[in-house]
């Protein structure tokens, strides 16, 4: 079965069709919605309201249009608006980093870790960008199509999301309050 196929058959009244698109794109979803709002229970919850507004509104899809781009739009809005409800400030937990996936060798935990907090330092707009690029390797092209954005502000707010990342690397390392974490 392919993506349009279980559209199709789900809005023809089979509904356990969904739970295809479900699985396929679940974990694609879920990093997409840790990387906007930082801690996995958010993530899940955000993930699981996003399927579900999907698939109220699915008659509302353009069949001829790729499915995920769709998602992913409802999805971010979805993280957005828990941002917002939320209002408050997402601070990194040493032992919850969670963005990233872990580092295979120990002398690279450190690292990683300096990665982990600047990223949920920065705005959950630089983050989302900054991932979509450099952790999903996704080209502006797409990037643009999934923000519903030009090429050109693609580029630019990832120049700018870039700098920022950058000034929170530094000041992390400046500020000296970033403990070892491969001596724990």
């Amino acid at each position: 079965m392919n993506d349009t196929e279980a559209i199709k058959r789900c809005l023809a009244g089979e509904t356990e069709c969904f739970s295809f698109l479900v699985k396929k794109y679940q974990c694609e979803a879920f990093g997409h919605a840790i990387a906007i709002l930082g801690n996995s229970d958010d993530a899940l919850d955000a993930v699981q309201e996003a399927f579900l507004d999907a698939f109220r509104t699915l008659k509302k899809f353009d069949i001829s249009r790729r499915f995920y781009p769709w998602l992913y739009t409802i999805l971010r809005n979805r993280c957005f608006k828990m941002l917002a409800t939320r209002r408050k400030e997402v601070k990194a937990e040493y032992d919850k980093l969670e963005i990233l996936s872990k580092p295979a060798e120990k002398k690279f935990v450190n690292e990683v870790a300096l990665v982990e907090k600047a990223l949920l330092e920065v705005s959950p707009e630089d983050r989302e960008i900054l991932t979509l690029k450099h952790l999903d390797g996704l080209s502006y092209e797409i990037i643009a199509e999934r923000l519903d954005i030009p090429v050109g502000t693609v580029m630019s707010r990832l120049y700018y999301a870039r700098r920022r990342f950058r000034e929170k690397v530094n000041s992390i390392r400046k500020k000296d309050d970033f403990r070892e974490l491969e001596n724990e």
